[in-house]
């Protein structure tokens, strides 16, 4: 079974509080579920077409393992708190190549 990996960008924070409080409840939801991050922050360098957006990295085991902890009562707790609003972000799991 392949690797999976989680990837979030943000384009736009309108909401600093809301993604603290966010941040505070999806973390422990994340690693409870076997993610782990890899990387969290802004690019140290942009190329080509890219954007200057938060980044984060979550690898997990598998593709189901990713989506079962999206879909999770903890994350999505995380994301009640977080709000429609709150913030503009991209999510994509990936399976890895082998």
């Amino acid at each position: 079974m392949a690797k999976a990996y989680w990837i979030a960008t943000y384009r736009s924070i309108s909401n600093p509080d809301a993604m603290a409080a966010y941040a505070k409840l999806a973390l422990p939801a994340i690693v409870a579920g076997g993610g782990r991050f890899l990387a969290r922050g802004f690019p140290v360098a942009i190329k080509e077409k890219g954007l200057n957006e938060r980044t984060v990295l979550v690898e997990f085991d598998s593709v189901a393992q990713a989506l079962a902890v999206y879909d999770s009562p903890a994350y999505q707790e995380a994301l009640a708190v977080l709000g429609p609003n709150s913030a503009e972000r991209d999510i994509r799991v990936i399976e890895a190549a082998e």
